[in-house]
């Protein structure tokens, strides 16, 4: 095994892009680097490779209709426990989804606060008690200390910036509050 030195950024992205609890930093390099240029990864038998393969397509296929929806129902977001669990892992999938898009999260800012970052530092320094979480599968983080009404506005905001119809951004904001009906005024 050798050891190689990376800035602390590119770290931030190699632990970002982790798919399964204990999954090392050469498995997640060899996924990211061969699987994307269509090489066979020897180390991995070939089922494996194939399902790899598709989970990466996946993250950088064009958004196609209706495939964020089918993605955030399979992977049972509106069944998970808390408001802030479904909140970033909705924001996660349209980190996805979108792929460089996604930057323009970064724009979204409130009068004395930073919503969106990429790095945990930036939201520390941006405010008090912001409780940052990082979006997983990304290179960006959240304050996730809002309240959920706050939640569903920033994800509406989120989906608008991003270009979704407000029907569909409707839908996303559902899945934080199954009985939202659009209004957050």
């Amino acid at each position: 095994m050798k050891t190689i030195e990376i800035d602390e950024e590119l770290y931030r992205y190699i632990a970002a892009q982790t798919q399964h609890i204990g999954e090392s930093a050469s498995q997640i390099l060899r996924r990211l680097l061969f699987s994307q240029a269509g090489i066979a990864i020897e180390a991995q038998p070939v089922a494996k490779q194939e399902k790899k393969k598709e989970q990466v397509a996946k993250s950088v296929l064009p958004v196609q209709e209706g495939a964020l929806f089918d993605y955030l129902e399979q992977s049972g977001v509106s069944d998970m426990g808390s408001a802030v669990e479904r909140f970033i892992e909705v924001l996660a999938a349209l980190a996805r989804f979108q792929g460089k898009e996604f930057a323009k999260v970064l724009e979204l800012k409130g009068r004395n606060r930073t919503y969106f970052a990429t790095t945990k530092e930036a939201l520390l320094a941006a405010g008090s008690s912001t409780n940052p979480k990082m979006l997983p599968g990304s290179c960006y983080w959240v304050v996730t200390n809002n309240n959920t009404r706050k939640k569903l506005t920033m994800v509406l905001e989120v989906a608008n910036l991003l270009g979704y119809s407000n029907e569909d951004a409707t839908r996303l904001a559902k899945y934080l509050d199954p009985e939202f009906v659009g209004d957050t005024e």
